[in-house]
């Protein structure tokens, strides 16, 4: 839903899945917009992270799966996504990721675009990767900061979701949704101001001890925080 979580996960991917090409494409990107599409479009095979700036208008050959994590807020938004594969006659498929408290989308979807959807159950035998990102964020600011941007983008646009009489912010669980995002510790900001979040473990490690990986920008971090000092 948001360019943060574009930056995040496409990041988290690349390192994650090994020997397939991870891209990743959104709004503010501008210029290299372009670029990465004609790139993504000549790969034999890979995956593209983005934003609905790819939801319609763009046409990409053989694309076996569109997953939709953050659902659109319109219906004919959901079908414009579904519609990047199965072209021209082609077999294609769609997946998008609910909530239980958000199943009523299906409704939704069906009185709105009479899409009919199926149920797919969770996978079995999945394997815990949030250690491994948890460790990438320990290890590199860059990483810490996307993931922290990350999550705040999603819960701000959550709140702004057209569906709100599905998809309620007070009915978030927040300390799932940080696991979910690997962090470290909880961001300040004013969705979360006077909640406590006892399933929410953060970790011992003073984050503004993490360093980026980038020397420069940490040399100018250091120079940053020895003029607050």
């Amino acid at each position: 839903s948001t360019c943060a979580c574009v930056e995040y996960y496409g990041k988290a991917l690349e390192s994650l899945i090994k020997q397939v090409k991870i891209m990743s494409i959104h709004g503010k990107m501008k210029h290299k917009r372009n670029k990465i599409f004609t790139e993504f479009r000549k790969l034999p095979g890979g995956i593209l992270v983005c934003t609905d700036v790819m939801a319609r208008g763009i046409d990409i050959p053989e694309v076996h799966w569109v997953l939709q994590y953050d659902p659109p807020s319109s219906a004919s938004a959901f079908v414009h996504r579904c519609g990047r594969t199965a072209r021209i006659g082609n077999i294609g498929s769609a997946l998008v990721f609910l909530l239980p408290m958000e199943e009523s989308y299906v409704s939704f979807l069906s009185i709105n675009q009479k899409c009919p959807m199926q149920e797919m159950k969770p996978q079995p035998n999945v394997l815990d990767l949030l250690p491994k990102l948890k460790s990438m964020a320990l290890a590199d600011r860059a990483v810490f900061e996307k993931g922290m941007k990350a999550f705040v983008s999603y819960v701000q646009a959550y709140a702004k979701h057209e569906c709100n009489l599905i998809f309620r912010i007070k009915d978030l669980d927040f300390a799932s949704l940080a696991r979910g995002f690997a962090l470290l510790k909880m961001p300040k900001m004013p969705e979360l101001r006077g909640k406590c979040f006892p399933d929410f473990t953060p970790v011992t490690v003073n984050t503004d001890s993490i360093s980026f990986k980038d020397k420069n920008r940490e040399k100018q971090r250091q120079k940053k925080l020895e003029q607050q000092r």
